[in-house]
């Protein structure tokens, strides 16, 4: 058995970035919790403590500060990246002194996030990611050896269309954005016209769909959801 990809526990009360956060993390192989307050980050790390938690300060319920100082006092010593709308010196140092080993102020890229969360990790010695395997009804992909099966067939995939298939294999049975798949699939500079997004959804789809039923649907005015379709049968 090889190394498993790192545990993290994203926790913000803003829905859209711990979608945004996490969908990035899981992108990268890593293995992605989510949380929208205090207490419900403290019960997941409680129950089962993650390598690493990307921890937004200000909650509804216990601050960030508070989860950290709980967390530490508790003897936990999962790594904690603190993300923030304050970027007063005075913050930043109470942060730092609870224990958490780094700081993101808002507004960040997710490219940061993800460079930071592997930065840590690194420092901490935690294997951060592995070149994992990926299966979905009769779909696999191997991410090391840059391969694709559908119903024991070999496809060939150009490298776009690998990388959209990885998402969609990260994310299954949830509907992703034009939007998020831009940001994910191609790089967040791209300034070019969204509708490559249905461009290569269609190459992608003709290719996995003559080897089997389809499995990318198409949700209008929303984006696009990986399901088996036999699922959809039972």
């Amino acid at each position: 058995m090889g190394a498993m990809p790192a545990r993290i526990l994203v926790v913000d009360d803003e829905p859209s970035i711990v979608d945004a956060v996490s969908t990035a993390l899981r992108y990268e192989g890593f293995l992605v919790a989510e949380a929208t307050d205090g207490i419900a980050a403290m019960n997941a790390v409680l129950r089962d403590p993650p390598d690493l938690v990307v921890l937004d300060v200000m909650l509804p319920d216990i601050d960030g500060f508070d989860v950290c100082r709980r967390m530490r006092a508790d003897g936990i010593d999962s790594l904690v990246l603190f993300l923030t709308a304050k970027d007063q010196l005075v913050d930043k140092v109470t942060g730092l002194g609870l224990g958490a080993d780094d700081y993101v102020t808002k507004p960040f890229s997710l490219a940061e996030i993800v460079a930071r969360v592997h930065a840590m990790l690194r420092r901490r010695g935690v294997p951060d990611t592995v070149h994992a395997q990926y299966e979905f009804a009769d779909v696999r992909l191997d991410q090391s050896g840059h391969q694709v099966w559908r119903a024991g067939t070999e496809i060939r995939l150009t490298p776009t269309e690998f990388r959209l298939l990885h998402l969609f294999l990260e994310n299954p049975r949830r509907v992703l954005s034009k939007q998020q798949i831009l940001d994910h699939v191609w790089s967040q500079d791209y300034d070019g016209d969204a509708t490559i997004v249905e461009t290569y959804v269609g190459y992608l789809r003709r290719k996995l769909d003559a080897h089997g039923p389809p499995l990318i649907e198409t949700v209008r005015l929303v984006g696009y959801v990986l399901r088996d379709p036999l699922e959809a049968s039972t």
